[in-house]
């Protein structure tokens, strides 16, 4: 993949691909030798997201759980959102945020975002993740470098995921102490993706597909990638964003991939064209790629129930948000909040979670990275 010059150029090697037929061809000698190679193609990758990889499913995740131990121990990493704002200039047919959604509108001030920071930390948390609406407008780039500023007294990590920016961009908010990107493509699928985000700068899927990589070359320390669950195929969609962080890694082998899985949730406008994805469906994308990137950090939202999500620790995750709201200012009684983005499924406080990996052997880490 080193000779693409983007991503986006390994997407559309694979137009004419025809995956239904390959499918079609999968065999269980096929997927048992992808499961057990050390360095998996593509093609692995394919075997092992096929129809026909679900006769062997417990055998993938027996090999998954073991190279989970291998590379992560029991530790399991804990982090939280911060919601700053939920302005968005989008048009998008599936998000609680889109500009045509009647909802309460709000941003934080400085002063309310240290108060935030001060009711999360206190929690324990030392990873967080600041999340916005994407309106470069209502949130410009020196926004997010002063709310870094204050969040970093009380956090040694510090991600983002907001509106894709430019280079320089990423390089300010880099400067100002941000050390993770996560920037989900939403749908892969050329066609579905112009389909769904209708109007505004997201609609640019260039701009979009090439922004963890402008990441990458401002110096950020890991990147988050994925596909919303439920637009499109999800053994295709699972396939891209396992290339996608193929990718990434080859070009930049300095940084960490961290792939997430979420599934639509209801929200405010809701979409109503969605693909069923089972938890079945679920399962088989996280183990596949644990499998493919044994490395890889895997992450599960409270898009999820709390059982499934437990269940789904031994099977490859490794990072799991806590203590969640999707309100912005949902974390202080002493800041009013705005709508949510989408209903949670699991509710639990940190130390609820916390307790719950103990009792099942797990050590939760709530911090893994200090900058020096």
């Amino acid at each position: 993949m080193n000779n693409y010059c983007s991503y986006e150029e390994v997407v559309d090697s694979y137009k004419d691909f025809d995956f239904e037929e390959y499918f079609s061809k999968v065999t269980i000698e096929d997927v048992r030798k992808s499961i057990y190679k050390d360095n998996l193609s593509p093609k692995d990758l394919l075997n092992l997201l096929s129809p026909k990889a679900i006769e062997v499913l417990e055998e993938i995740a027996q090999r998954a759980n073991k190279l989970t131990k291998q590379y992560f121990g029991g530790a399991v990493l804990l982090y939280t959102p911060l919601y700053l704002a939920n302005y968005c200039v989008n048009l998008c047919a599936y998000c609680g945020y889109s500009v045509k959604n009647k909802i309460k509108r709000r941003k934080l001030t400085m002063e309310e975002i240290e108060v935030e920071a001060k009711a999360i930390s206190s929690q324990g948390f030392k990873h967080i993740l600041i999340l916005t609406g994407e309106s470069e407008y209502h949130n410009p780039t020196e926004y997010i470098v002063e709310a870094t500023k204050i969040l970093k007294k009380y956090f040694p990590s510090v991600s983002i995921e907001i509106y894709p920016m430019n280079e320089e961009s990423y390089r300010k908010v880099v400067e100002a102490g941000v050390d993770g990107l996560t920037v989900y493509q939403e749908v892969y699928n050329k066609e579905i993706y112009k389909k769904v985000h209708i109007k505004g700068p997201k609609s640019n899927y260039s701009f979009r597909i090439d922004a963890p990589e402008r990441g990458a070359k401002a110096g950020m320390r890991t990147l988050g990638i994925g596909a919303l669950l439920g637009l499109e195929d999800f053994r295709k969609e699972a396939f891209f964003t396992g290339l996608h962080g193929d990718y990434l890694l080859k070009k930049y082998p300095e940084v960490d991939i961290a792939y997430s899985f979420p599934r639509i949730r209801p929200c405010v406008g809701g979409y109503d064209e969605i693909l069923p994805l089972s938890d079945m469906d679920l399962v088989q994308a996280i183990l596949a790629m644990r499998i493919f990137k044994p490395t890889a950090s895997l992450n599960i939202s409270t898009r999820e129930s709390g059982e499934l999500r437990e269940h789904l620790i031994p099977l490859g995750v490794n990072k799991i948000s806590a203590g969640v709201s999707t309100h912005v200012g949902g974390h202080s009684s002493d800041v009013e909040v705005g709508e949510e983005q989408f209903e949670i499924s699991d509710g639990r406080s940190a130390l609820e979670i916390k307790n719950m990996l103990i009792n099942k052997g797990y050590q939760p880490i709530f911090k893994d990275w200090e900058t020096i």
